[in-house]
């Protein structure tokens, strides 16, 4: 990792690059009103192998029909997987968001608990939505790792992992707790419009003087 490497400096001028792009999926619906943790996980199930640009809308037309547990649990398990379309696994996805509503209902009265341990039991939720989902939400600190979070962090450098579930865990070591909630919010669109997977944006990357372009044997 290069020395004078600044997270502050490198996630501004990151920031700079992506404001032409669209937000992340959930920021987006974030800023759209759909701001309840519900919501938001919710959202994060529907985004699972599925591009943003299919996970808005999906998102949108199942919120203009349901937007609690209760209105979800009046849903049933073939009307949903309808709503759900085109997203990835549609029927897998109903049975899970319709797990996350009757136990949102039965075990909390109906609002999810602003706690990682209690999202990640519940079947279908993972570390990334439940971060992502509290982060977004409620502000409470927390990161988010992606394919594309784990690929840009590695490929700077910053870490050396070889999951996201690794990246995780060192990012936390690393980052200031301030700046986790903007990990995913900046890195998701920068890792898929400009830090690619395949032959990223160097020539005109605003951060290449801090990044160690580990991997990268192609560029533009």
């Amino acid at each position: 990792m290069k020395p004078d490497f600044d997270l502050t400096e490198v996630l501004s001028r990151v920031e700079k690059a992506i404001s032409p792009y669209p937000k992340a999926a959930m920021f987006e619906l974030a800023e759209r009103g759909y701001t309840s943790l519900f919501e938001q996980l919710i959202s994060c199930i529907v985004s699972i192998r599925t591009l943003d640009e299919t996970t808005i809308p999906v998102s949108l037309r199942l919120f203009g029909v349901a937007r609690s547990p209760q209105e979800v649990l009046r849903l049933s398990p073939e009307q949903l997987t309808e709503l759900l379309e085109p997203s990835t696994y549609p029927g897998q996805k109903a049975y899970t968001i319709l797990g996350i509503a009757q136990a949102s209902v039965e075990d909390y009265a109906g609002t999810l608990p602003h706690d990682y341990d209690k999202l990640t039991a519940l079947k279908g939720v993972g570390p990334k939505c439940a971060n992502l989902a509290l982060g977004v939400a409620t502000g409470l600190p927390a990161i988010s790792v992606d394919v594309h979070v784990h690929r840009v962090v590695n490929r700077w450098g910053y870490v050396q992992t070889t999951t996201p579930e690794k990246t995780l865990k060192q990012l936390e070591e690393k980052v200031p707790q301030a700046q986790w909630i903007e990990i995913n919010r900046l890195l998701m669109p920068f890792g898929k419009h400009i830090c690619t997977g395949t032959l990223p944006r160097c020539s005109t990357c605003p951060v290449l003087a801090w990044c160690e372009q580990v991997g990268v044997t192609r560029h533009r």
